[in-house]
């Protein structure tokens, strides 16, 4: 099977941050917005959202966060501040202007730390799905769930199995079968998602990435960032997601009037994605409504 090329709709840069090479792309014109993507995805799990959002326009920017995607791999210690140092410094070299922040998962959290801790960067955000930490506390599971994920990091951090465990869990049918679990729209779960998920995780570095993660602070609650955000927020959130439950949306539902909240039936944990053209509409009409 032929697969279509990744970056369909767009061509792709480089920049350097801290000697590492961060793959980005940049499309349109008018008022920016950034695109941060999830654990394990990259800038083409933006491809269907991208060209809409340009061609309504808005200067549409999209990075592959350090250890995803086509940006390097190093051996570090990865963590949600590393990520946010990360983007603050992307925006004060490239995008020079205050933006709209748009994150799925750890990107939603990526996304509040940014709003949080640089007002100057931003002027809102778009909450797809955010996640509540890039791993689970410990508070937060009953004690054999949490001996078992933490028997399971530890074992994909060995020398002895950790690059054979990395194997096992990369293998395209099993990406194929979590993306049904995760996704409700059957039709947006092809070959071409399957093959951006798994292509970057055959790079050099991309198992001790994986093992760092695993093994990595889950990073501010949101529940302790939101107070500090002052710009407007849209969360949406897809009703059917067995990652971030819906459920867990009610932090944002009690939050101010400066928080618009949506639920999309028959979605899962990547609403842009799983119906875009839902979500990309949503997030214009928001953009609109706010004079952007």
């Amino acid at each position: 099977m032929t697969v279509a090329p990744l970056n369909r709709s767009y061509e792709c840069q480089t920049w350097h941050w801290q000697g590492h090479q961060i793959q980005y792309t940049v499309v349109g014109q008018g008022q920016p917005l950034v695109l941060l993507h999830g654990f394990g995805a990259s800038i083409g799990h933006w491809r269907n959202n991208i060209p809409v959002l340009a061609s309504a326009g808005y200067q549409v920017f999209a990075l592959d966060l350090l250890g995803f995607g086509a940006s390097d791999k190093p051996a570090l210690d990865y963590s949600m501040e590393l990520w946010r140092s990360l983007v603050q410094d992307f925006c004060r070299d490239l995008v020079q202007t205050p933006a709209v922040f748009v994150g799925n998962s750890i990107g939603g959290l990526l996304t509040l730390m940014v709003l949080a801790d640089s007002p100057e960067l931003s002027r809102g955000g778009v909450l797809l799905n955010p996640a509540g930490g890039l791993n689970h506390r410990p508070d937060e599971l009953n004690l054999p769930l949490r001996l078992i994920l933490g028997s399971f990091a530890k074992l994909a951090s060995s020398d002895l199995v950790g690059a054979f465990l990395f194997n096992q869990v990369r293998k395209k049918h099993r990406i194929r079968n979590s993306l049904r679990q995760v996704y409700r729209n059957p039709e947006a779960v092809t070959e071409e998602l399957v093959e951006l998920i798994y292509r970057p995780s055959c790079d050099p570095g991309a198992q001790k990435v994986f093992a760092s993660i695993l093994s990595a602070p889950a990073g501010p609650h949101p529940r302790d960032l939101l107070p500090q955000i002052t710009v407007p927020l849209l969360v949406l959130w897809g009703e059917e997601d067995p990652w971030t439950p819906i459920q867990g949306s009610t932090l944002y539902q009690q939050q101010t009037a400066q928080v618009e909240f949506q639920a999309i039936a028959r979605t899962g944990h990547c609403p842009h994605d799983d119906r875009p053209e839902i979500v990309n509409q949503q997030i214009l009409n928001w953009l609109s409504h706010h004079g952007w």
